[in-house]
């Protein structure tokens, strides 16, 4: 009973906690039309402190909708264009000679920002990659014998375009493990086109947004994000949809095992759990219930499984996988 009563208080805490979320999301929906799922997949990163690996064609919004959020918390955005010319500095900054002083001062570099959009992050050479990435991990950049932490809020929003292979470099499984979600991105409907037409002849695209909320209001609402309550039952339930893919025979998946190249990390065990949480916030709900698992498992796994010569031969791809995983593994 008192367990009761505590899941009871903690859901009304959350419902309070949570109600900036309808604003900052009515806010995007003024610019955005459509893609409600990366719009919730952007905050639900910024919930939980993970970043976001975006694929799509060009002209799906993706610059705009993070430029957008942005300006709605009232934080710093910049974009940086990958390219094979582009130089590590070129990202983190570097060091700048006067010589009038004869001294060299600290050129920061645009990944000094809330949210960074590195557009096309496989055309870039791995070194370029590389030095993303470890800012992305540490929080932190290192500029000659100085090391500068990067201000928080801080999400990365990378996208590579899926049909273009010529002259890219793409991201080794071992780091797209480093990003929380891949998110795909796809065409509008033909009623949201007909909008975006219209509001793009209207000029509505370039209306201001005004800040709805701060920085420090998502600082605070990951610390409520913690206290969401997960039951033991979902917690297994997430750790048996993980194995599932490293040993899909022992949840009666064995014709899996010939498309399953290796399984997801333990990685898509955490941001699973945390991400399930934060998506209960988001329905301003103080405890996790299977549907917020499901609901995020696609975009924490699809990047972490990887496929056999046999899958791609028959058009097997990983969102098929976790399908058929989330169909057999049993529900608490």
């Amino acid at each position: 009973m008192s367990q009761y009563l505590d899941i009871e208080a903690l859901n009304q805490q959350v419902s309070i906690e949570s109600a900036f979320l309808d604003k900052l999301i009515a806010q995007q929906q003024r610019i955005i039309v459509g893609q409600g799922q990366m719009l919730d997949r952007m905050i639900l990163g910024l919930l939980t402190n993970g970043h976001i690996l975006l694929e799509g064609l060009p002209g799906l919004a993706k610059t705009l909708a993070i430029k957008t959020l942005a300006q709605s918390i009232d934080a710093s955005f910049n974009r940086i264009q990958f390219t094979p010319d582009l130089l590590p500095a070129d990202i983190i900054g570097t060091l700048i000679y006067n010589p009038a002083n004869q001294n060299f001062s600290v050129r920061k570099g645009p990944i000094f920002a809330n949210f960074i959009l590195a557009d096309e992050i496989n055309r870039a050479p791995a070194k370029v990659q590389s030095a993303l990435l470890e800012a992305m991990q540490e929080k932190q950049v290192t500029i000659g014998k100085e090391t500068f932490h990067l201000e928080e809020p801080f999400l990365v929003l990378a996208t590579q375009n899926p049909i273009e292979q010529e002259g890219t470099y793409p991201l080794p499984e071992a780091q797209t493990d480093r990003f929380m979600m891949k998110v795909i991105v796809d065409y509008p409907t033909i009623d949201e086109e007909r909008e975006i037409m219209r509001r793009n002849l209207n000029s509505q695209v370039h209306e201001k947004i005004d800040p709805v909320i701060h920085p420090q209001d998502i600082l605070k609402a990951r610390k409520s994000v913690l206290k969401i309550y997960m039951d033991e039952r979902i917690e297994k339930y997430i750790v048996q949809l993980v194995f599932a893919t490293r040993r899909p025979e022992n949840y009666g998946l064995k014709e899996l095992s010939q498309w399953i190249q290796y399984g997801a990390s333990p990685r898509a065990s955490i941001f699973l759990a945390h991400a399930s949480k934060a998506h209960a916030f988001m329905q301003h709900r103080g405890f996790v219930i299977p549907d917020d698992v499901q609901n995020v498992c696609r975009d924490i796994m699809r990047h972490r499984i990887g496929l056999t010569y046999e899958a791609e031969a028959e058009s097997i791809n990983q969102d098929e996988i976790i399908s058929r995983i989330l169909s057999r593994v049993e529900v608490p």
